[in-house]
């Protein structure tokens, strides 16, 4: 039996999606080693024999790992550490190999966090409804032991393995030269992208902060933050680049930026992406989140596919992914999802298709990317309140009168005349609201956008 801690401590890391925390506060090596263990249990529960684990760049990373690995052993499962990797390359091992998977980052926040995202076999997600609540209700309890013998730890390379598999599910030996700009952030892209795109002669890669370094000494590893993408967009315009890619810090998140050094909207890539693939698949299903431009399901549904809305969140967009047997899912934080990836999220495998899409054709980034964008965005917006759910209500009673439709799938979204509509939800972690507006033009948005954090803010 492992040592019992307090349910409030627990819940502070244990997140709905991942476990989260800074490293020396709320997680450390004993912590993680009994997730890992839980973990391990509850795997073994449904018949894994072994679970790969991979982790980032922070320098706290290589240390838990290790932690987690002898927690798994401990419950007599084995370990197959692949070292080094970004987060799609684990659900590709996941995938590669058929077994769970736990992959140490903290994504995009500060270095002195770190954390693990959690998967079964296949890259299937394992999030609060499906494993999380059960982990967390352990680290209270105590873990029990297990008295067989210890599990083994092999290693494995699998970084060329993940990026020949990607490479494959995208053809690039047609297009024509391309120059491309990318970001890593010192994030884990600089270890992917040259395996991935260093063996595509028909690309020139210029590099930006490649060197892995978890301290992160550029900017954030966050390019959903406009002012982490302004180095790129300035790289893109010196380099004379067709296109700029930005990568988070474990490199599962893909951005991109035009040719002139103009950010392109996730939901147009969405809507990109969905078209390359429903070219394969006609009549195929795709999955957007609540928060992507109405661009994603009016493109779809024009193309004879099937658009599904869903709620914000890796988990529900997997879990639809699986329970339509969609052929690909898009949110509006440049997470992309591949029914050929496990229904799990590469942004690699994104930007692939971007390249291809580009590569085929003779124009400008601009222009292709012009294609796939009807309406103006506010982009999300936080406001820091103290009762969500009072602003909320204040909102919703001031357009009570224009309203024409209001559903609660995820917060509020608000549907108005002209194809105008804003979504207004709470964090689940801090007290937040989050407001996204999309309307007709770029007026529209800012007078909708005024107006609705008048109220929300007072």
């Amino acid at each position: 039996m492992t040592v019992a801690r307090s349910a409030d401590s627990v819940k502070a890391v244990v997140k709905a999606y991942d476990v989260r925390g800074v490293v020396g506060e709320q997680i450390d090596a004993e912590f993680v080693r009994d997730v890992g263990a839980s973990f391990a249990r509850l795997m073994r529960g449904e018949g894994a024999g072994r679970i790969v684990i991979g982790h980032d760049m922070r320098e706290s990373s290589p240390g838990l790992a290790a932690a987690f690995a002898a927690g798994v052993g401990a419950q007599g499962l084995d370990v197959v550490h692949i070292g080094l990797a970004s987060t799609d390359e684990l659900y590709f091992a996941s995938g590669h190999l058929g077994c769970p998977g736990a992959m140490f980052t903290a994504s995009h926040n500060p270095a002195r966090y770190n954390g693990i995202k959690l998967c079964r076999a296949n890259a299937l997600p394992v999030g609060q409804d499906t494993g999380l609540a059960t982990i967390a209700a352990e680290l209270v309890d105590g873990v029990p032991g297990f008295d067989r013998a210890p599990g083994t730890v092999t290693e494995e390379h699998l970084l060329d393995a993940y990026a020949s598999f990607l490479r494959k599910l995208v053809d690039l030996s047609g297009i024509r030269p391309l120059r491309v700009a990318v970001d890593a952030g010192n994030g884990m892209g600089g270890y992917t992208v040259p395996a991935v795109l260093g063996a595509v002669p028909q690309l020139t890669v210029d590099p930006l902060y490649f060197e892995l370094d978890g301290t992160f000494p550029n900017h954030e590893a966050n390019p959903l933050d406009p002012k982490n993408l302004v180095d790129l967009r300035k790289f893109v315009r010196e380099t004379g680049a067709d296109l700029g890619l930005a990568f988070d810090g474990d490199a599962d998140r893909c951005f991109v930026v035009d040719e002139r050094g103009e950010p392109v909207p996730p939901s147009a890539i969405t809507a990109l992406v969905a078209e390359r693939e429903l070219a394969k698949e006609p009549g195929a299903t795709v999955i957007h989140n609540l928060i992507t431009s109405k661009a994603v399901p009016e493109l779809v549904a024009e193309l004879g596919g099937n658009p599904v809305r869903t709620r914000v969140g890796h988990s529900f967009i997997k879990q639809q992914m699986a329970a339509t047997g969609a052929i690909f899912g898009g949110e509006h934080s440049a997470h992309y999802y591949f029914r050929d990836f496990w229904g799990a999220d590469s942004g690699m495998l994104a930007a692939l298709h971007v390249l291809a899409a580009l590569g085929g054709g003779d124009g400008p980034m601009s222009e292709l990317a012009s294609a796939y964008s009807r309406y103006a965005a506010s982009g999300e917006i936080n406001s820091t309140v103290d009762d969500a759910a009072d602003r909320t209500r204040a909102v919703l009673a001031a357009f009570e009168g224009r309203a024409t439709s209001v559903d609660r799938l995820d917060g509020v979204t608000v549907q108005l005349p002209d194809n105008a509509w804003f979504n207004l939800r709470a964090s689940n972690t801090e007290p937040l609201l989050r407001l996204n507006v999309e309307a007709r033009s770029p007026e529209e948005v800012d007078a909708l956008v005024t107006e609705i954090l008048s109220i929300v803010r007072g």
